[in-house]
């Protein structure tokens, strides 16, 4: 058929059809030698509709035609399901600092500038711990007072893994913890959280420590596919990579930075709330209704994450730069930010009667990780504990 009639039947115009074939999406099934004209097969219609449907839901042409490549609708069917898992986190992260912005703004015009915000060790507990640590930033005058924070971070290896790909990590300005995975995951890890260092040293105000987020995000994809690349077979990248959860403190407020499932929690007024989101395939189907918060922890792919940092060539993961955003901050909070080996195998009463009942963020991290331990710890553990203070 001609591609007049082929664009009618797939409400495609014969602008876009032409695009689509000099990008070998859809090349027609004959194109005349003489004239140029392109004709269409029957059987083409269906891919094309397809094609027309996916590009009305905002993928881009590189993933339909990933998608279209499958063959198998089971499987185009289960990539489809995991781009708009991947869109809908990205909105919410949107959604999120477009409605701190619009209350930072009105704060501001009602009552003028304010700070209202939204390596192997000693050995310990079945493993050698990395990153231990314990001690007191001093904090700046701001609308709460002047406040500080208090941290402490452990990290133990798995019983059932032959190296720690953790990185935890606990500062003046910088807290953190990256669960690494694939051949290089420890250097993917370490190099997330080496790259922010840096970065968080300078902020001034909610508008200043944003920057310094986006900043401090883009660094550490950066330098997560540095890290891994070219160390897969032929030089290809192999897949390795690691998830990021950090806060960043300016002496004020936090700032959040967050791709993957290691998660972040509040402690306030008694209560453990989680303010970062998974961004994994169950994660997506508890969202979605399709799976409970129960059936999770013992789905077979609680491991395969929608967003990670990596360096190319598979992993399960698309590269992607972190989620930021603004915390709220009261004196009296108090934070735990852990990987999936703690969350895995420590329920949320048991996590909440820890950090309400610790004397403090070194009694809480080593707590913390004792239980999982006990648990079995089969992954590797990371924790990060910091206090808001009074000073």
């Amino acid at each position: 058929m001609t591609i007049g009639t082929f664009a009618q039947l797939c409400r495609l115009s014969a602008k876009a059809l032409r695009r689509y074939d000099e990008l070998g999406l859809l090349p027609p099934a004959l194109v005349d030698p003489v004239n140029g004209y392109r004709y269409y097969a029957e059987e083409q219609v269906e891919t094309a509709r397809l094609v027309a449907w996916l590009r009305r839901i905002g993928m881009p042409l590189n993933r339909i035609k990933e998608v279209v490549a499958l063959g198998d609708p089971g499987a185009a069917a289960a990539a489809i399901r995991d781009y708009w898992a991947q869109v809908e986190a990205e909105t919410a992260a949107r959604r999120d600092l477009a409605a701190f912005l619009a209350d930072h703004l009105s704060a501001r015009e009602a009552e003028g500038p304010v700070g209202l915000v939204r390596p192997e060790g000693p050995e310990g507990l079945e493993g050698p711990v990395r990153s231990v640590g314990a001690q007191m930033q001093a904090g700046v005058p701001g609308p709460l007072g002047t406040l500080g924070i208090r941290y402490a971070t452990r990290s133990v290896r798995g019983a059932v893994r032959e190296r720690n790909q953790d990185a935890a990590y606990a500062g003046a300005r910088l807290l953190a913890v990256a669960d690494g995975f694939g051949a290089r995951g420890a250097g993917a890890s370490a190099a997330a959280i080496d790259a922010l260092k840096p970065v968080a040293l300078g902020a001034a105000g909610a508008a200043g420590l944003l920057n310094v987020l986006e900043d401090a995000a883009e660094r550490a994809a950066r330098a997560v596919r540095d890290a891994v690349a070219g160390n897969g077979a032929d030089g290809e990248p192999d897949g390795s990579g690691t998830t990021l959860t950090a806060m960043v403190w300016d002496g004020a407020q936090l700032g959040l930075v967050h791709i993957g499932d290691s998660r972040a929690h509040l402690l306030r007024d008694g209560g453990l709330f989680r303010i970062t989101h998974d961004h994994s395939v169950v994660q997506s189907m508890i969202d979605d209704g399709s799976l409970t918060e129960a059936e999770a922890s013992s789905h077979p792919q609680r491991a395969l994450l929608l967003r990670a940092l990596v360096g190319g060539g598979g992993g399960g993961a698309a590269v992607s730069t972190p989620d930021v955003r603004l915390q709220e901050v009261r004196p009296g909070d108090r934070y735990l930010l852990c990987s999936d080996g703690l969350s895995a195998v420590v329920g949320g009463a048991e996590t909440a009667r820890v950090l309400a009942g610790a004397d403090g963020p070194g009694t809480a991290v080593r707590e913390l990780v004792a239980l999982a331990v006990a648990a079995g710890g089969p992954d590797d553990v990371s924790c990060v504990v910091a206090d808001v203070v009074s000073l």
